[in-house]
């Protein structure tokens, strides 16, 4: 039973709108530090009118943040990055506090969310045109990258930093404007550093947090002046966001579920793949859409041989309060999603695997109202299992057995998501045809969690993306601006040219 403060006495989370916290909207939500299973928060739900009020301070914001030189613009990214790195320690207090990861997985999200910060900052070489001189006579062209407007982020409870921290700093170097609608889950993180953000001197409305639900989703999505909307989260919702966004005009891309493979070969390091698999199935207690949810052991003796490796390794894990160093899993986000990811694990039991080792009844001293589940492990997992087929985004591990890598593969390839998947082998041949072939959008080899770094692309295929970009990187510059190709020509002075009528070319 989740324990609340006294409503008067809680803190309140307000949104970030024109450069002044603003409270909008007359409902709010519990926020819960997963440790303890106490409201320790309140945070403001914005209404209608209030992610409407930050839509026109971005709209307003746009034309002279457009205007401004991209080195200017990327100034502000290098000045954030030095104050996220000043902050760090506060950034994932907030994190480990609001989602109950562990302060070192915390600290990784950060990370990896200032690498794109810094990618951000490379803005005035990524933005370079394509030019080419004499494409007829006395006759230039080129291409020019501008930006489209006011831009818009939905953003998940997993990565409350980090996935903020792929969309708006890229938008924004590239001249947009953004509204940030983080998850109503965690939010306090994301609005620290959208307030760092203001103080590395980015201008008033430029961006722009709004707390919220459905709502705040729905107004972002109606909204004509928003011109594109990035969206990571569940699948259901993603193909939802992509649908609506397309059908209102707007540019989309919605990152979806995943069920990520790793495949295990007869010839691999087994030692140093159960440490792998360890780290990629219960980190973050799972939440992670690269999480490594299922073992792909090829043959019965390296199923064997990982199941024996896993439990091992199991036993020796701690979980308890992401604040404790020591620690090496915390608990779930909230104690309904404690509850779904548990009747996962009662099914997969009813559905005929192997509960090799058993999380459910995990007790933390003078935590026991925290959403603590612990590691759970099963053999002989099968396809059509609800374990199997669904995205459990919890401390789940399943172990499947087959004969050969092209069952492996086949079993991967017949999977509605297509996010990540990886193979440990020592045989190169093997990896390249893996890598070759599968059809998967993120391979890692002996690599359990193939998250690209800032200057590459994340993006998985299938029902795992909507939209034809991937996120940050590369792509993000692509999704966050519109080509322009222009065609000058400058004709002699006093030669007067008679009318061509035929279409122009360059015979």
């Amino acid at each position: 039973m989740n324990k609340a403060i006294p409503m008067q006495t809680l803190p309140q989370i307000q949104h970030l709108i024109g450069g002044q916290l603003v409270a909008g909207g007359s409902r709010s939500q519990e926020v819960f530090n997963p440790a303890t299973g106490m409201a320790e928060k309140r945070v403001l739900l914005a209404d209608k009118l209030t992610v409407e009020q930050a839509i026109a301070n971005a709209h307003a914001a746009y034309p002279a943040w457009r205007a401004t030189p991209p080195l200017k613009r990327a100034r502000v990214m290098s000045t954030l990055k030095v104050l996220l790195e000043a902050n760090a320690e506060r950034i994932c207090a907030l994190v480990t506090a609001e989602h109950g990861k562990v302060l070192a997985d915390s600290l990784g999200e950060l990370q990896r969310g200032i690498e794109n910060v810094e990618y951000a900052s490379y803005a005035p070489e990524l933005l370079k045109g394509e030019h080419s001189k004499n494409v007829g006579p006395s006759m230039d062209s080129w291409s020019e990258f501008q930006a489209l407007g006011v831009t818009a982020g939905i953003t998940p409870f997993n990565f409350p930093v980090m996935v903020p921290l792929w969309m708006w700093p890229m938008a924004i170097a590239c001249g947009n404007t953004f509204v940030l609608k983080p998850s109503e889950r965690d939010p306090s993180s994301a609005l620290l550093v959208a307030q760092l953000a203001l103080d590395a001197g980015l201008p008033p409305g430029v961006l722009n947090v709004v707390n919220g639900d459905k709502e705040a989703v729905d107004t972002l999505l109606a909204d004509k002046r928003v011109q594109a909307i990035s969206f990571v989260g569940s699948t259901p919702i993603a193909q939802y966001i992509y649908a609506t966004g397309c059908a209102n005009g707007k540019r989309v891309q919605a990152l979806g579920g995943a069920k990520n493979h790793a495949v295990v070969m007869p010839d691999a390091d087994v030692p140093n793949a159960v440490s792998a698999l360890m780290g990629a199935a219960y980190g973050s207690c799972g939440e992670r859409c690269m999480a490594i949810p299922l073992v792909v052991a090829v043959g019965d003796a390296t199923a064997d041989a990982v199941v024996a490796g896993l439990k091992v390794e199991i036993a020796k894990m701690k979980v308890g309060p992401g604040t404790d160093a020591s620690n090496d899993m915390g608990p779930l986000v909230t104690q309904a999603h404690f509850e779904k990811v548990k009747g996962y694990v009662d099914q997969g039991v009813l559905e005929g695997a192997t509960l090799v080792v058993d999380g459910r009844n995990v007790k933390v001293s003078g935590h026991e109202s925290g959403y603590f589940l612990g590691a759970c492990l099963f053999d002989n997992v099968k396809p059509g299992m609800k374990i199997y087929q669904e995205e459990i985004f919890g401390p789940v591990l399943g172990v499947m057995r087959v004969k050969t890598l092209q069952e492996a593969m086949d079993l991967i390839d017949a999977h509605e998501y297509g996010n990540g998947t990886c193979i440990f082998t020592r045989d190169g041949e093997a990896a390249r045809y893996f890598s070759d072939n599968i059809l998967v959008g993120m391979v890692g080899i002996n690599v359990p969690l193939p998250v690209p770094v800032a200057y590459h692309s994340f993006g998985g295929w299938k029902r795992s993306l909507f939209g034809d970009l991937h996120g940050y990187g590369p792509d993000a510059v692509r999704f966050y601006t519109k080509r322009k190709t222009i065609t000058q020509r400058w004709p002699s002075a006093g030669v007067r040219e008679g009318a061509l009528f035929s279409f122009p070319t360059n015979r």
